[in-house]
């Protein structure tokens, strides 16, 4: 039920032991663990091979700001740009869902399964999501978000839908510190929670990743560690089937919930499926060893839902016709953006 991080570009001994722990679901990638594609092919590969189970292996490759590998892939354009940029709805579509299906693909052409994906928070003065988010509105986001979820879907790759209820509209960054909500639970739900609860509806989501942030008028706890948000809400009120993760549990906006392994109980306790421990090793060694947990069969191999669906390799990927025209739009569509924001800064 942990997903655990890597020290650097090559996978360690004790991170193998680690890995093979009961408890331990899988892992997440980041820049750190990068130096080409060669070599997180190579990684990647050695995981598979030394750790004799399956493992759910995880990156943010969101693009914009958040793509932890740049070098040798597509430079991903941030999710604020489709609206943005493009006037023609019709276009916007297009380019979103062709954004999801490469992403998933180059993902999956490393034998990686599932980049946390996509944003759906409302607007981008939070610090923490910013140009992360699709736009302003439900009505202006939804058809671009869903044609983002359909590209990946396309290619096979589970969808996660994150922050639960919506991270959009608190200033600060929950990597850093706690956030705190107050508008009234009314705003909430007309608002934020909608991109959700739609997406829901049409069985779009495979999973859903909620926010460190405390929303006052609802609930004391952060939604990552609040059963109303997680079983009142997100369970029952909108009938979610999916996996629950947990936002990294390492992150400054989950020390509300205490050390290590209080933050891990409270979010099993409020309904999480998957935790997300990261940067922090000592951490990870702390809740396999002093956790009070006692998985079901079901949450055993619950991860296994959202392992890739497709293979394929890297060299038959870049020689299709359709990846050379995504890989040259997507990456003016980047760069345009890029020059949009060194505008209007």
């Amino acid at each position: 039920m942990l997903l655990m991080d890597l020290v650097g570009k090559e996978l360690t001994i004790e991170e193998q032991e680690l890995l093979e722990h009961p408890f331990v679901s899988g892992l997440i990638l980041f820049t750190r663990n990068f130096h080409d594609r060669e070599q997180i092919q190579a990684l990647v590969k050695s995981i598979r091979q030394r750790v004799k189970k399956p493992l759910l292996i995880t990156i943010d490759q969101e693009g914009g700001r958040v793509q932890r590998f740049r070098e040798g892939f597509t430079q991903l354009p941030a999710m604020q740009s489709f609206q943005q940029l493009i006037q023609d709805p019709t276009i916007q579509q297009r380019y979103a869902h062709e954004a999801g299906w490469l992403m998933a693909a180059e993902m999956f052409a490393l034998d990686i399964d599932l980049s946390f994906a996509p944003v759906l928070d409302l607007g981008h003065q939070s610090k923490a999501i910013g140009d992360r988010s699709f736009g302003e509105n439900v009505e202006q986001i939804l058809p671009i978000a869903e044609s983002f979820i359909d590209g990946m879907q396309e290619m096979g790759m589970a969808t996660t839908g994150k922050h639960f209820p919506g991270h959009g509209h608190v200033i600060a960054d929950s990597h850093l510190e706690t956030p705190i909500d107050e508008r009234s639970k009314d705003a909430i739900f007309s608002q934020d929670i909608q991109p959700f609860k739609q997406l829901i509806a049409k069985n779009k989501l495979d999973a859903i990743m909620p926010a460190h942030v405390i929303y006052t008028q609802c609930d004391t706890q952060p939604a990552s560690g609040s059963s109303y948000w997680l079983k009142e809400i997100l369970r029952k009120q909108l009938q979610f089937k999916g996996v629950i993760f947990s936002d990294d549990l390492g992150m400054k906006g989950a020390g509300f919930m205490g050390d290590y392994v209080e933050r891990s109980q409270k979010a099993l306790a409020a309904g999480c499926d998957l935790l997300l421990l990261c940067n922090e090793p000592d951490g990870v060694v702390q809740v396999l060893d002093h956790l009070k947990y006692q998985p079901t069969a079901e949450q055993k191999i619950i991860h296994q839902k959202l392992m890739k669906r497709k293979h394929i390799r890297w060299q038959d990927l870049v020689v299709t016709d359709r990846w050379k025209k995504a890989h040259q739009q997507l990456e003016v569509l980047q760069n345009d953006w890029l020059e949009w924001k060194a505008n209007h800064a």
